[in-house]
Formats: structure tokens, sequence, C-alpha cells
């Protein structure tokens, strides 16, 4: 009885996995080449199952209302990110409806085989990052039409990149960093791969040259990372043709040659070719020798040659004697007009000095100026030391601070922004560690010093709602800042959403209630509490970053001043993004111009006097208050008439709309909080008073909002 039991329970388990479709015996294929599975990732893959659209991991297509049979639906995304999983990756296909497939920072060892990207060809995205492959790659991943992203940094991957990559057209991010891939990039990669956004292959054994045809890449963003690899030969000047936001890191190569100055590598700091000993020129600090003049090599090097016919005899013979005799001349002369100016100079410092014997302290002043205008024995005292110092480590301002300058370069950095004060760049350092640096430009005034005093001061204010700045660099072709790098973007995107994406949640008012009063507590400390009892100046829902919880995080205060000291052009208290292009589209006479958006967050005042005030961050403050309670853009567009949102807001007390009228919607649908949001928007009138003196203090604003129910 006991052996018929057995054999009926093996032939119902052989039943079952009959019973499942294709693609979940392939996905049974994969699991039993796991040789550990600590975390019991596949615990739920189970032979059992007729379908394994519900195992962890595994995403299904949705199945087809049109179809008549009940047909089953087809695996399309297997993800196991994180798991520690212990395999060599099968040979036998995954499933052929496979389109994503993400097993990064796993413990995969062994060659990536071919039959695993044969078996899915509509595979979209392969992400096999931070494992342990090696071998080379497949040719067969050319046979992916519809691969996008493809990543396999951080493994042990050798040989060279296969030509048949050319072929993945769509192919939007290209990441091989951190593999021990060699041999020349394949001829036609920028000219084929056009669609490319991300490029990375740092960290290999890539050499040859750059390919000229990579400018072709229109489409890249944020840095492109060809770092640490055996490139040789000129840099490329069609690398100029990159998009402007685009960082083209070419750090430790063997590249040679000057730098070109065009496009995307024109006013680029040193930071970017460190490395290359044969580079030279701007921005580096190795001038390129001066081309070879041949004229005069060839002018004599017909010496022995026959003389031509009807050629005088010695006319062709190197220099003529006129010639040699005209340039000792014109030596000569050089030499006395210096000579002459020289004892010029001399002589009225000499005199001028006999003079102030004679004649007291004021003549004395008078020949110390001579000398300063000759400008032969002395120097400027203007020119203090401090002013030309350079500075080329990173200065850390915080204890905690455990990474260097070099670490800082070799960092993955991708752009956030852009403006008038630099680029904003997301470095996520070798440990995992992520910072936000700002590099406020090259060149400008050596007023190092200065700056030392400012930036430090700044890096001492330490506030639960204020960006922390953690270190600084200065030389005099780079200027770097470093802060925390705060996740959930700006408060301007949890208002309004990102720009281009349709889904958008408004935050409820427990969320709006936090960050108002956190933005609060951060004013009133930056005025009253901090080294220098700051002025921010320009205090707009940009400048406030969002952390892990949704606690805000006021950024760029002491950011205009310090781009002033470093020689950058500050466009601070501005915000013009899209305007012409608004302008453009009023097409009715009778619309007042538009304002720019930055605009609407200065004071009245501002038009009157360029030195911010306290009271210029309580009108802004107040601003961000009614974007926050109306959901509205500082500047609104009413019928044909231009107004900003403080107008809007006074227009509809004054037309006694109802208060349904002026709340954001979303918030309007909640009665109990009603009396809160009017407490609100009275707190955000007060700040708007036209007249400063009337306006309240951040701190008595804080203490305001304080006596609020909603979350702190």
């Amino acid at each position: 009885m006991a052996l018929l039991r057995l054999l009926l329970l093996h032939l119902a388990v052989s039943a079952a996995a009959d019973a499942l479709t294709p693609d979940g015996q392939a996905l049974l294929a994969f699991k039993a080449a796991v040789l550990q599975d600590p975390t019991g990732a596949l615990a739920n893959w189970d032979a059992t199952a007729a379908d394994p659209c519900a195992w962890n991991g595994v995403a299904c297509s949705s199945p087809d209302p049109g179809s008549g049979s009940a047909q089953p639906r087809r695996v399309v995304a297997l993800s196991l990110p994180k798991k520690l999983l212990v395999a060599a990756l099968p040979r036998s296909p995954l499933p052929s409806s496979l389109r994503h497939l993400n097993l990064r920072s796993n413990r995969l060892f062994g060659p990536v085989p071919p039959e695993l990207v044969a078996g899915a060809p509509a595979l979209q995205s392969l992400v096999l990052y931070g494992n342990a492959l090696d071998g080379q790659l497949p040719e067969d991943l050319g046979d992916l039409a519809y691969l996008q992203i493809l990543d396999l940094s951080s493994n042990a991957i050798n040989g060279s990149l296969p030509t048949s990559i050319l072929k993945c057209r769509r192919l939007r991010a290209l990441a091989l960093a951190r593999n021990n891939l060699t041999g020349s990039l394949p001829a036609g990669f920028g000219a084929q791969l056009t669609a490319l956004e991300r490029l990375d292959l740092s960290f290999n054994g890539f050499s040859g040259t750059i390919p000229e045809d990579i400018g072709n890449l229109s489409r890249l963003q944020g840095t492109v990372d060809l770092s640490h690899n055996h490139f040789s030969g000129p840099i490329p000047a069609t690398l100029g043709r990159l998009p402007e936001k685009v960082y083209i890191d070419l750090t430790y190569n063997n590249l040679s040659g000057p730098i070109p100055q065009n496009g995307a590598l024109e006013n680029r700091g040193p930071t970017a070719f460190v490395g290359n000993p044969g580079l030279c020129g701007p921005p580096l600090k190795n001038p390129c020798a001066p081309s070879s003049n041949p004229s005069l090599s060839n002018d004599g090097g017909d010496s022995s040659a026959p003389e031509a016919a009807g050629g005088g005899k010695g006319k062709n013979k190197g220099l003529g004697k006129i010639a040699i005799v005209a340039i000792v001349l014109s030596d000569v002369v050089v030499i006395l007009i210096i000579a002459l100016v020289f004892f010029y100079c001399y002589w009225r410092v000499v005199s001028s000095k006999d003079r102030s014997k004679g004649h007291g302290a004021a003549a004395g002043s008078k020949g110390s100026r001579c000398g300063k205008d000759c400008g032969c024995f002395s120097r400027d005292e203007s020119e203090t030391p401090s002013e030309h110092a350079e500075q080329y480590d990173l200065v850390a301002l915080d204890p905690h601070v455990r990474f260097d300058l070099d670490e800082l370069l070799k960092a993955s950095a991708f752009v956030l922004g852009k403006s008038g004060i630099g680029i904003v760049y997301k470095v996520v350092l070798e440990d995992g560690l992520t910072m936000a640096v700002r590099r406020l430009g090259e060149g400008g005034l050596q007023r190092f010093k200065e700056f030392q005093t400012e930036v430090e001061a700044i890096g001492k204010v330490r506030h639960p709602n204020i960006v922390t700045l953690r270190a600084y660099y200065w030389s005099f072709d780079e200027k770097l800042l470093i802060y925390d790098y705060i996740p959930n973007d700006s408060l301007s995107a949890a208002i309004h959403g990102k720009p281009g994406v349709t889904t958008f949640t408004p935050l409820p008012w427990e969320a709006r209630v936090k960050i108002m009063k956190g933005v609060a507590k951060g004013m009133s400390f930056l005025h009253e509490f901090s080294p220098k009892k700051y002025v921010h100046g320009d205090l707009r829902p940009n400048n406030v970053l969002l952390g892990t919880n949704m606690e805000p995080l006021i950024s760029d205060f002491g950011l205009g001043r310090l781009a002033n000291i470093a020689g950058a052009s500050p466009f601070v208290q501005s915000d013009r993004v899209g305007l012409e292009k608004e302008q453009s589209q009023q097409s009715d006479a009778s619309v007042s111009p538009l304002m720019s958006k930055g605009s609407c967050y200065q004071a009245p005042e501002a038009l009157k006097t360029l030195k911010p005030s306290q009271k210029w961050d309580v009108y802004s403050y107040g601003v961000v208050l009614l974007e926050m309670i109306t959901g509205r853009s500082p500047s609104i567009l009413l019928e044909t008439m231009q107004m900003d949102l403080v107008q809007w807001v006074q227009f509809c007390i004054e037309d006694k709309k109802p208060s349904a009228d002026v709340l954001d919607p979303f918030l309007a649908q909640d009665s109990e909080q009603e009396d809160e949001m009017i407490t609100v928007l009275k707190v955000a009138l007060a700040c708007v008073q036209a007249n400063p003196e009337r306006r309240p203090s951040m701190r008595h604003v804080a203490e305001t909002l304080e006596r609020l129910n909603g979350s702190s």
C-alpha cells in the first residue's frame, strides 16, 4: 500500500508539472541552477502551480480581453535584485516573452551564455550589475533588436565589445563599468547607437582612439564616463557636439595633444582630463609646445641643389646678406629700447627718493607712485598673497567626511540641473554614499581667503531643515561645493508635479503643514540663530528640497555671495524657464507682458534696493505659503490679465470669493481642516504686506504655525 501511495504521489506531481506553462518550466530551469538562496527568494516557485505569475519576482502580461479562448498569461519580467542568489546562469533559454531581466547585486558567476539572450528575443532591459560574471560577451547580444538597457557593470567580463552590439539601435543605456573589457570600440559606435542616453565604460581596459563619430550621440545625459581605460591619441573635437549639460570624464587614459575648446568641451575644468600626461592646453597648466615653423629649414635646405636655370649665383642659397643684416639691426634696436625703458624707470625711482629727502613726505609719496606706475621695481600692495592663493585639496567642513578629492573625482556623476550659478551633479561614491556637488565655475577672481571665510561660516550652519554643506574645493579652474544629497526632489515638484510627468499625487494637508513648519523653523534659525544671521534672498519652492520622510530642507542660502567671490555669474532670484516660450504664445495685444516666475517671490522693495533683507525672505515665504494652499503657479493668467499669486488672492478676497475658490481643489475636499487652512492663509497675507515693517518676523511666523494640529 505504501508503494502504491508513493506511485500515485509521483504521478500527481508529474501531472502538475506537465500542467505548468512553458514559461513556468523555463523559470524552474533557472531555479534548478541556483545553488544557494539564503533569503528564500524562490521559496514559492512551486512546480505544482499551474501559473508562475504569482511567483516572487515574476510579472506577467495582462490577459487579452479580445481573445475568445482563455490564453495563459505570459511572463514578461523577472526581477530578483539583492537576493544573494548563488548561481551560474543556465544555458537553457528563458521565457521567450521575457522583456525585462533584473538580477543585479547577487552572486552570479560564470559567463553570460548565448542561450540566455537567444531564447528571449523581445528582451528590452538586461540588468546584471554587481555580480561575478566572467567570460566574453556573446555575439547574440546583437539579436536583441528591442534592447534598450544593458547594465553589466561591476563584474569580471573580459574580451572585447562585440561588434554586433551596433545592431541594438534602440539601446538607451550602455553601462559596462568596472569589468575587464579590452580592445577598441567598434567602428560606427557613435553613428549606429544614436539613441544612447547613458554611456559608462569606465574602469576597463579599452584602448585605441575615441571614435570620431561619438559626437553623434546627441541624446546623451549625465556623465559620459570613459575614464580609467587605455584610450590613446587626441581627443576628437566632435565630442564638443554632445549636449552642453553632459559632463565628459576622460580621466586616467593615455590621451595626448591639445584639448579641443568647443561646445561641451569648452570651459571644462581640469578634473575632467587629469591622468593623461600627454594632454596639453587649457584648462590644464601644461602648455602645448608651439608648432614648428619649417620655413627657415626649407629655405636653407636646398644648399646642395643645383642652381635653377637663369638664377643668379648664390641668390637662393640660404638667407641673403641683406636679410641677415636687417635681422641683426632689428634685434639691436629692440635691445636698446628695452635698455632705455629700464634706465628711465631706474632714474625716476632714484630721483623721487632724492626729492623725498629734501621735500618731505608729500614728495616722497609722489615718488612712490611713480615707481608703481613704472611697474619695474614696485609691486602693487593690493595684490596680497591671499587673493592669489590656490587650494588644491578637498576641505572637509564636517568631521564625518571620509572621502577625499580623488574618490570624489572617480565617482559616478549625473546632472541634476543647471542654472546661472553652475551645474549641480548627483555624485555616487564607490561606497554608495551619495552627495550633491555644485560646480560654481572656472576662472574668475582669485579671492580665496574671502571665499574660505564665507564658505566655512556657511558650513557651521546646522539645522534639521537646512541642507548641510559638508566640504568644498577651490582652485583657479574649479570651485566645488559638496552638500548632502536630498532624494525627493523639490517642493515645487511636490506642489505642481514634475515637468513631462502626467501622473501626479497632490500632497495631503498633514504633509503640507509639516513642510510649512519646517521651512519656517529653518528660516527663523537663519535669521536669528545662525553665525551671521543670514538673509537667504532667494527663497522659493525650487530651493526647498524634500528628504526621505518629506521633511523640508532649505538649500542655496549664501550661494549668491559665494558665486560672486568665485567669479561665477549668479542669476539668482529669477526662474525664467519657459518664459520666452510663453511670451511667444501670447498673441492678444491686450495681455500684459508676462513676468518671470522668480520675480513673483521678490518683495516689492526689491525693485528699489539691491541689498536683500530678512523682510524680503518673509515676503518670499508668504508667497510659498500661498502656493502651497492654493496649488496655483506663482504667476496667473486671468482672462486677459496677467497677475502674480499675491494679487490674485487679494483679488479673490476683495471680490468675496468663497474659500473653496481660493484653496487647492484637493484640499477643499477636507472640510475638517478648513479652519487651519484659513489660519495659514491669514499668516501668508501678513507675510506679503507691501510695507516691510508690517510683516512679521520668521520667528513669529514659526511660533504661529506651531499651534496648528498638523504633523510637525
